[in-house]
């Protein structure tokens, strides 16, 4: 019998995690457990389906069918099962959903641009990938680490990663990563986007950045431009191109990196290197932040006194009512401008974090000012730093994310006249 109740036990938490990432739950209490049940359950169903089955085989020799409390937790089970199918299929959708979006921003014939085209089939989805979703190393991977940058010691630090065969002027990923412009490292996030776009033969740069409350505002900014910098002048020494550089970055580092595509030489970010090149010539943020104003009111927190604290008295320093000026220029949203470089803006439609309204805001005031092509991929379900580890759903974005920034370089050479690295 003790079995049998020990199953039933086992059988409900399997289904709330299920259930959560279907709907997540909204009570303060659970807030932060639903955030992380439903990021990994979303993005890793197909471990929880097999741990599911798994215990279920236990219990099973264990007896606990033999009383009804298992005979109603194996009902359970099996309707989180059913749940947790439906997930791996709906990450499966994400390869059309990513898809789609490119063929809306850059047009149907884009793949005609490319050299090759790097879209597998879900067939051939690297399934040792999948099965160990946190092993990131990679044969062809090489990275040189903590190189300096800046005055600002290991703040201001940056690793750069490129293929073992290094080519000449390979095109540049330059990657900002996220953390609530609080915490985070250089060598934490997007690991698998940068191994698979090292392995195909671009330079990718992962700087460190200084952090809030240590450091306020445009202090930020001004580190991930000096990068910037540094790049431009040192990346032929590591086999890159200085000539073209695609920015991304998730969350906090997806509002900087959208931020520093479209504020190239303000002289304000830039103090002590005015003249230096921060130009990119693509951008593909990550679930960024992209109005600090709340003109949408598609934050609630960010009036909430706790958020509003931290913006105001840790990260910017002054108030949002005393210099709303301030929230605005620091605001993406309010620096779009005709000569943006093209952009490829991804988001979770589930985001509890940033609010997908502010992206599909700003991806409307793009189209709508900039003479670049925007493309703008809303996944379905998908939640805030989705793309942390390997997945499906990570896989395919990463996969259009090569795709996007292969057109852009593919149309940057083709403007330029020379011929394309490798």
């Amino acid at each position: 019998m003790t079995a049998a109740w020990w199953f039933l036990g086992v059988s409900v938490y399997g289904a709330l995690y299920t259930l959560n990432a279907y709907r997540p739950f909204q009570f303060p209490p659970a807030t932060g457990w639903a955030f992380f049940a439903h990021w990994l359950t979303t993005e890793l169903a197909a471990h929880h389906l097999a741990w599911q089955v798994l215990a279920t085989g236990v219990f099973a020799t264990l007896g606990a069918f033999d009383h009804w409390p298992g005979w109603v937790g194996l009902a359970i089970t099996v309707v989180s099962w059913v749940g947790l199918v439906g997930l791996v299929r709906a990450a499966r959708r994400v390869e059309h959903d990513v898809e789609s979006a490119l063929v809306e921003g850059l047009g149907e014939g884009y793949r005609e641009m490319l050299r090759s085209d790097p879209a597998d089939p879900v067939a051939r989805l690297p399934r040792s990938r999948l099965a160990l979703p946190f092993y990131f190393k990679h044969r062809d991977v090489r990275r040189v680490a903590d190189i300096p940058y800046g005055p600002h010691g290991r703040r201001n630090r940056l690793d750069v990663w490129h293929h073992r065969d290094p080519a000449e002027r390979a095109p540049v990923l330059f990657w900002v990563h996220g953390g609530g412009w609080a915490v985070g490292h250089k060598a934490q996030q997007a690991l698998p986007m940068i191994t698979h776009m090292t392995a195909q033969g671009w330079v990718c740069v992962s700087p460190n950045y200084r952090l809030s409350p240590r450091a306020a505002w445009p202090d930020h900014i001004v580190d991930v431009k000096r990068a910037l910098a540094w790049t431009k002048e040192h990346i032929a020494e590591y086999g890159g191109d200085p000539d073209f550089i695609v920015i991304s970055g998730g969350s906090a580092g997806g509002h900087l990196a959208a931020l520093a595509a479209l504020t190239p030489g303000d002289a304000e970010w830039q103090p002590g290197f005015e003249d230096a090149d921060t130009s990119v010539q693509g951008c593909i943020p990550f679930y960024g932040v992209y109005d600090f104003t709340n003109r949408l009111r598609s934050r609630p927190k960010m009036d909430d006194w706790g958020f509003r604290r931290f913006l105001e008295q840790r990260l910017v320093g002054v108030t949002r009512a005393e210099h709303p000026e301030v929230y605005a220029k620091m605001s993406p949203l309010d620096q779009v401008r005709a000569d943006a470089p093209p952009f490829f803006l991804i988001h979770g439609s589930h985001d509890r974090l940033a609010p997908v309204q502010d992206a599909r805001e700003f991806a409307r005031r793009l189209r709508e000012v900039s003479g670049a092509p925007v493309a703008f991929a809303e996944l379905p379900g998908a939640q805030h730093a989705f793309d942390v580890f390997h997945s499906v759903r990570t896989t395919h974005v990463v996969r259009a994310v090569e795709r996007f920034a292969s057109w852009v370089y593919a149309t940057h050479v083709g403007s330029t006249g020379r011929r394309a690295a490798g």
